[in-house]
C-alpha cells in the first residue's frame, strides 16, 4: 500500500518525542529532519518539503503541549493538519451542469489508467443514482475501445464509439446520444501519449472545445512520482483542469504524487484508484489520508465500506437482528460475503488505527475465506440452519464435497461456536444495561 514506508518513519520520527512536557526548538529541529528525509524519500517535490518543513516548524516551537497530549502526540497533531491542508484541506466534489448531460472529460499519459478509470468513476455514480455513459475517444491505442466496451459492461454502463473517426466528432455526437437516451451523465476517454506533444494537446483543445465539458479531470498513475507533478503541470497549463485522479495509490508506492500534486497546481485530488477490481474506486478525503498516513486509521472510510456492501448486498437488517440461538451458518456465510466485498483485506485491517504499521510484514491472505465458503456450501439447508445436528458421518461427508479434511470442519464448527457465545456475552451486557435504573 502506498505511503507504508513514509508512514512507518514519520512515526519512528515521532516516537523520540514522547514523554517531552515542551517542545524545544532543537527537538524540532531533529524531528523535522527525520521528516524532511522520510519526505524525500517518499518521492515528495522539493519545494513543497521545504515549505512544509517551515511551516510545520513555526507552529511547533514554544508551544505548549496540551493537557491531554505529550509531545509527540502534538507534532502529529499539526503535522495532521498540515498534511491535510496540503492535499487540499477537505473533499472536493464534482461539480454538476445545469444542463443534461453533465460531461467529464478524462486525460492523462498513456498507461495512466485512464480507460478503467472512466469505467470506475462511471459505475461510482451509477451507485449513486446517475445515468452515465461512456464515450470511446481514444482511436489510437490497440484495443482502446474493445477495452472500454468490456469494463463498461461490467460496471453496466453504454458505451458511445465509432471506431477510428475523428474523436472531435465522436465526442460531439456522443453527447447527442447521451441527450436522446436520457443519460445525465457522460464521461469522455480520451486518447494519451508516452509524453506530452503539440499533437495530442491539439486534439484535446479541440474536444474540450467542441463539448465544453463541465469539468477536465486528470489521471495520474501515483507509481511515477515526481514526473507526474510535472504532468499535472503541463495538461494544466494546456487544458486548465479541474481536478485530479490518483490511480495505483494501493501499489507498492511512494506517494509523492499525492502530497505533491495540490501544492504545486492548486488542483484538487476528487478520487483515487485503489485496487483492481472496478468498484476500488474512492473519493479522495484529504483528513482521512493524513491520519492514513500518520498511523492513526480511517475509521470513517471504513465504515462507508461497510454500508456500501450491505446496501449491495440487499440485506434488509431488520431482518438480521435474531437472537443469538437462531443464529444460522447461513448468517455466518453472509457476514464473509459482506467483508469480501469490502476489499482486500489487508487494506481493510489498515484502516483500523494502529493496525497498519503492525501488517507490514505480515501476509495476509485473501483466499483465506474460501476455504469455510466451500465447506458451508457443502452442506444441506437442514445442516446450515441446524447444525448442532452435524455428527461425525455427516462432516465427513461435507468435507469431501468441500475438498477439505474432516478436521478443516471441525474448525469451522469451532469458530461459529466461538461467534456464538461472543454475541451471547455482548447481547447479555446490553440486557444488564437496558434493566439498570438510572439514579435520576
Amino acid at each position: 500500500m502506498a505511503f507504508e514506508s513514509l508512514s512507518e518513519k514519520l512515526q519512528n520520527a515521532f516516537k523520540k518525542l514522547t514523554g517531552k512536557g515542551k517542545l524545544s526548538e532543537q527537538n524540532i529541529k531533529d524531528a523535522m529532519r527525520e521528516v524532511r528525509l522520510a519526505l524525500l524519500e517518499a518521492d515528495v517535490n522539493y519545494l513543497v518539503v521545504k515549505d512544509f518543513i517551515k511551516q510545520v516548524t513555526e507552529r511547533s516551537v514554544g508551544t505548549e503541549i496540551l493537557s491531554s497530549l505529550n509531545a509527540g502526540q502534538q507534532v502529529i497533531k499539526i503535522v495532521n493538519e498540515e498534511l491535510t491542508t496540503l492535499m487540499g484541506g477537505a473533499n472536493a466534489r464534482l461539480t454538476w451542469s445545469s444542463s443534461v448531460p453533465t460531461i467529464y472529460m478524462l486525460c492523462g499519459l498513456q498507461g495512466a489508467g485512464k480507460t478503467t478509470m472512466a469505467a470506475k468513476l462511471a459505475g461510482h455514480l451509477r451507485k449513486q443514482g446517475k445515468k452515465p455513459m461512456l464515450a470511446a475517444c481514444d482511436i489510437y491505442r490497440p484495443a482502446a475501445i474493445k477495452q472500454l466496451q468490456i469494463v463498461g459492461e461490467k460496471v453496466g454502463v453504454p458505451v458511445f464509439e465509432k471506431g477510428t473517426q475523428d474523436p472531435v466528432k465522436t465526442a460531439k455526437e456522443a453527447v447527442e446520444n447521451a441527450r436522446y437516451y436520457g443519460n445525465d451523465v457522460l464521461i469522455i476517454d480520451t486518447a494519451g501519449r508516452l509524453h506530452i506533444d503539440e499533437t495530442l494537446m491539439g486534439e484535446l483543445e479541440n474536444i474540450k472545445q467542441a463539448v465544453r465539458p463541465q469539468e477536465i479531470l486528470l489521471v495520474i498513475d501515483a507509481m511515477t512520482g515526481q514526473d507526474a507533478v510535472n504532468v499535472a503541470k503541463s495538461f494544466n497549463e494546456k487544458l486548465t483542469v479541474d481536478g485530479v485522479i490518483i490511480t495505483k495509490l494501493d501499489s507498492d508506492t511512494r506517494g509523492g504524487a499525492a502530497l505533491s500534486v495540490r501544492a504545486v497546481t492548486g488542483k484538487p485530488i476528487k478520487f483515487a484508484g485503489t485496487g483492481e477490481k472496478l468498484e476500488d474506486i474512492e473519493a479522495f478525503h484529504p483528513e482521512r489520508m493524513a491520519s492514513r498516513i500518520l498511523g492513526m486509521g480511517d475509521v470513517l472510510t471504513l465504515i462507508e465500506k461497510a454500508t456500501q456492501a450491505m446496501d449491495e448486498g440487499g440485506l434488509d437488517m431488520k431482518g438480521k437482528q435474531k437472537s443469538v440461538k437462531d443464529m444460522t451458518l447461513d448468517d455466518f456465510l453472509d457476514q464473509m460475503q459482506q467483508l469480501k466485498k469490502m476489499g482486500p483485506l489487508q487494506n481493510v485491517l489498515g484502516m483500523l488505527p494502529g493496525v497498519g504499521s503492525k501488517l507490514k510484514d505480515v501476509e495476509i491472505d485473501d483466499n483465506a475465506m474460501k476455504k469455510p465458503e466451500a465447506i458451508i456450501r457443502s452442506m444441506t439447508l437442514k445442516e446450515r440452519r441446524m447444525p448442532s445436528i452435524l455428527n461425525a458421518s455427516r462432516r465427513k461427508r461435507i468435507a469431501a464435497g468441500a475438498g477439505v479434511t474432516v478436521q478443516d470442519v471441525n474448525q469451522l464448527m469451532r469458530q461459529f461456536e466461538q461467534m456464538q457465545k461472543m454475541m451471547k456475552q455482548m447481547s447479555g451486557k446490553r440486557g444488564m444495561m437496558g434493566r439498570m435504573k438510572m439514579p435520576f
